[in-house]
């Protein structure tokens, strides 16, 4: 049995491929470290907790000799990293933060991958997940390839970068089996409440106001986060150390044309006339540094190991509305912190 740690593994995108990895491959014993910060949520999990290839460690990888230790006592085959601060907001706030996890973090863990593989790294894999963030801004046209050089312009993007740079070091010095992907924005079920979709939601279904940046004429690219997950999997299993793939669901959207589609359905659920929720649009100050637009060129994922997205945006939009009204309590617990007695409860006595 291959021991993967997958770092972040309570978070939105780390839930994700923590039940597909757990669920696709029962010969994988799963270990999902997390630290529980805001954004951490067990309750994402609860359908895999009780699984026997799973095991959740409560921890800091921002903490080496906790890291070093666990990494000697479970031997991992393999590594994919999605711990991480991401919330550019908050990076712009607090950079230390996303210095000391992004960077640090992922450094202690690269080092404990090169002490514990040191006599054969044959079959292991340590995977940076990235961000389209790292490549800085598009204008009107063309898209990012894996050859695009690097030019973030927030703290949050800048930390990721560098993390970055650390992987491909490590590759190129230690001979670290290491991989990258950079993805474009993810939408779904279980994202924290501070990003736009389900922020957006929460706002329309209680009349509160959507704080629009700018004029909203921002482009992202959006990809249901289960392809994502799909993708991860594949790089995982298939690409050559030291490769990296931009993945991206060819999706663009201003962002408020974005908001405009999720009033257009809110309403539709809610029962309210069409366009009600219009008068909720407040423009405000635009984010400092804000990049205009981001592009993926997911060709190459394409060409090498066969992945597209799977799920058209109207039926992923859909489905990710659907499953926040129809989960009201989660949105409570991880806006109020009670899903803390729902850590203890499940594993306080472990």
């Amino acid at each position: 049995m291959k021991n993967i740690l997958i770092t972040g593994g309570a978070g939105f995108i780390g839930s994700h491929v923590v039940r597909l990895f757990v669920n696709k491959y029962p010969d994988y014993h799963i270990f999902n470290l997390d630290k529980l910060t805001y954004a951490g949520n067990l309750e994402n999990l609860a359908d895999v907790c009780d699984k026997p290839n799973y095991t959740f460690v409560k921890g800091d990888i921002e903490d080496l000799g906790f890291v070093m230790e666990l990494f000697r006592k479970y031997r991992f085959d393999g590594v994919i990293h999605l711990a991480a601060e991401s919330h550019v907001d908050r990076s712009i706030e607090d950079p230390m933060t996303f210095i000391h996890t992004n960077v640090l973090g992922t450094v202690h863990l690269l080092n404990a991958a090169r002490e514990i593989w040191k006599d054969s790294a044959d079959g292991k894999k340590f995977y940076q997940i990235s961000t389209d963030e790292v490549y800085g801004a598009l204008g009107d046209t063309g898209s990012f390839s894996e050859t695009t050089p690097y030019n973030p312009h927030s703290p949050y993007s800048a930390a990721k970068a560098s993390a970055d740079h650390f992987v491909r070091a490590y590759h190129d010095t230690y001979k670290l089996p290491t991989v990258i992907s950079n993805c474009s924005n993810n939408y779904g079920p279980n994202q924290f409440p501070e990003k736009l979709i389900p922020l957006f939601i929460n706002n329309i279904k209680n009349n509160k106001p959507l704080p629009v940046y700018g004029k909203g004429l921002n482009v992202r690219d959006w990809l249901y986060v289960e392809d994502h997950a799909e993708a991860i999997d594949l790089i995982f299993h298939h690409a050559v150390p030291g490769s990296t793939y931009n993945i991206g669901g060819n999706n663009e959207w201003k962002n408020i044309d974005l908001i405009k589609k999720l009033i257009e359905i809110m309403d539709r659920k809610l029962g309210r006339p069409e366009g009600e929720s219009l008068k909720l649009i407040t423009y405000v100050t635009d984010r400092a540094g804000h990049d205009f637009r981001y592009a993926i060129d997911a060709s190459k994922v394409k060409e090498d190991l066969g992945w597209m997205p799977k799920v058209k945006f109207d039926e992923g939009f859909e489905k990710t509305v659907d499953w926040y009204l129809a989960n009201e309590e989660w949105f409570n617990h991880v806006t109020s912190g009670e899903y803390a007695e729902y850590y203890e409860k499940m594993y306080g006595n472990r």
